[in-house]
């Protein structure tokens, strides 16, 4: 008995001199905050689908920065949109995948610096009904349910909320519903009038779904969504992991898993390029938490 208590103390002891290994406490603008001292970092993305799907796009990118790098990304999921607002505004992701407006929270809040971006498209939100909706134009959709996946998701929620109101002066009656897959089935089904989303994960639904959908309106479009870091990253793995990005845009192989975020055309990227988001009237929109 005293052999096992004595090695579960060790272990205990051996699991705490390897935390206290892997951080380094250190002084940021922000205040104190750990820096990993080992090469792992974690990888955090905007869960605009299921996790598994996310695995399954994200997981293969993140295989080959660790092999042209030697650096070792953990990707970290978030059941929900608030909840990865969470952890990217208490800085807890290294880097992310995050939608244009959340950058300029991330900035403000922690000082994250977006890296990479796609420059073959913009990001506009999508209102979708069902093929056989009786709905002809999105002035007809005032007062109505419509199911978005959160309120702070850019396109799908904030960006098409502000346009509808603008354009058609239409105030619907949300409901949340996590995801953009979430919202495109509640629609297929009948649940709701219509549904908020954004035409590339419109695109990646499967027939069976999408072809149960119409596009009934479409707002302003802007930049997409950067990958970001976190500044207590070493500035050497910041430079090697965007080096990497960019990198895989210019081989068939990497172009292809880039491809399924979607990112088609990759190229370097600057909190500037966001800046004007600041001028739309989105803040209306943009419900703040207790992070």
């Amino acid at each position: 008995m005293r052999t096992s208590i004595s090695r579960s103390i060790w272990v205990l002891v051996l699991l705490f001199s390897a935390q206290a290994l892997a951080e380094e406490l250190v002084q940021t603008s922000n205040g104190p905050v750990f820096r990993k001292t080992t090469s792992v970092h974690t990888f955090g993305v905007v869960p605009q689908y299921h996790n598994r799907k996310i695995i399954r796009i994200w997981r293969p990118i993140l295989d080959e920065i660790e092999k042209q790098t030697g650096i070792a990304l953990s990707l970290t999921g978030a059941p929900t949109i608030p909840a990865f607002e969470k952890k990217f505004m208490k800085g807890d992701l290294d880097f992310a995948y995050m939608n244009p407006y959340h950058i300029l929270k991330a900035s403000d809040s922690q000082g994250y610096i977006p890296l990479v971006r796609d420059g073959s498209r913009k990001l506009r939100g999508i209102l979708v009904v069902s093929k056989d909706s009786p709905y002809k134009s999105a002035a007809e959709l005032n007062d109505q349910v419509v199911a978005l996946p959160s309120p702070n998701a850019l396109g799908a929620s904030m960006l098409l909320r502000a346009d509808l109101e603008s354009t058609f002066g239409v105030q619907i009656r949300p409901k949340y519903v996590q995801t953009h897959s979430s919202v495109y089935l509640h629609v297929a089904k009948g649940l709701v009038s219509a549904g908020g989303g954004v035409m590339s994960t419109f695109m990646a639904q499967s027939p069976d779904i999408k072809d149960r959908l119409r596009v009934l309106f479409t707002t302003r479009g802007t930049i997409p969504h950067p990958i970001v870091a976190h500044p207590r990253v070493p500035r050497s793995h910041i430079k090697k992991i965007k080096s990497a990005l960019l990198a895989m845009g210019k081989t068939p192989e990497g172009k292809a898993l880039l491809a399924k975020i979607p990112i088609n055309d990759i190229r370097p990227s600057s909190l500037s390029e966001y800046k004007t988001l600041a001028g739309w009237g989105l803040d209306k929109y943009y419900i703040q938490k207790n992070h």
